[in-house]
């Protein structure tokens, strides 16, 4: 049986939502940060590059409605709150690692192919 088969058309969700969820561009940053522990919302904030507070709050819920995320309140004052991955999510933690790494590595050569195409296109 293939994964796509693994969904029947009871399942909440399809493989291609689950699938859209993981590879959205703040929730694989997100995730990266948490696998190294739990982090408040001002850790995520100064350590996500580009993110506004509005999308990190949007995309932290909806991670935690999906389930990939847990947030805690801690009665304090003022209060405290964190954010953590759940442990299925922690099974992303190798190849969210993997493909943070091959963005790294090969940023510059997407960099350069973008100029190359747009340069063509604008003639």
């Amino acid at each position: 049986m293939s994964d796509a088969e693994d969904f029947s058309a009871e399942e909440p969700c399809s493989l291609r939502e689950v699938l859209g969820l993981v590879g959205d561009k703040w929730t694989m940053q997100i995730l990266v940060r948490l696998t190294d522990g739990p982090r408040r919302f001002s850790e995520l904030e100064h350590g996500i590059e580009g993110i506004s507070r509005r999308m990190l709050a949007l995309t932290l819920r909806n991670l935690e409605r999906n389930g990939l995320v847990t947030r805690t309140v801690y009665a304090e004052v003022p209060p405290r709150v964190e954010y953590a991955i759940t442990e299925h999510a922690a099974e992303l933690d190798a190849p969210l690692h993997a493909l943070s790494a091959w963005a790294a590595k090969h940023r510059s050569i997407v960099g350069q192919a973008r100029r190359a195409y747009d340069a063509t296109k604008a003639s």
